[in-house]
């Protein structure tokens, strides 16, 4: 499992703005974000360089801030690479609680990033041949609280 900063925003202009400002100012850089809403409040999540300094920055800035253990999976660039990992998942009852995807520069696949129901799915995909990408691989794994 990898660390995903969760962020709990209000939906209103120029916030989204300081909470990526925040981390730039700290020197914190940003290799996924993705944002769910509603009409009122959202959510971003990010996976970023250092994501136990991203969350002591946006604690700082005044942001809701917690580390969400989510599954980073390296999916080929092939039709039918993302479905060949939700089978494993499904047929182990691994429920996929949301997903979003990012390309790392010079790589041929996809990073999948999967929010689950079960942690013991990162085992039930390696045993399946599916290559789960290690922490160390996307940031650096710090012990900032």
């Amino acid at each position: 499992m990898i660390e995903q900063v969760s962020v709990f925003l209000e939906n209103k202009p120029g916030h989204l703005a300081e909470l990526t400002r925040a981390l730039a100012n700290a020197g914190i850089n940003l290799r996924a974000l993705m944002l769910a809403d509603t009409s009122q409040f959202g959510v971003a999540r990010i996976i970023c360089d250092h994501p136990r300094a991203a969350k002591a920055v946006l604690d700082s800035a005044g942001f809701g801030v917690s580390i969400t253990p989510v599954l980073a999976v390296e999916i080929p660039d092939t039709p039918g690479g993302i479905a060949d990992v939700l089978d494993v998942l499904g047929r182990a009852g691994v429920n996929v609680e949301y997903a979003y995807a990012f390309v790392e520069p010079g790589r041929s696949a996809a990073v999948d990033i999967f929010k689950v129901d079960d942690p013991a799915a990162a085992e039930v995909l390696t045993a399946a041949g599916i290559n789960v990408i290690a922490p160390d691989r996307l940031y650096a794994v710090d012990t900032a609280v």
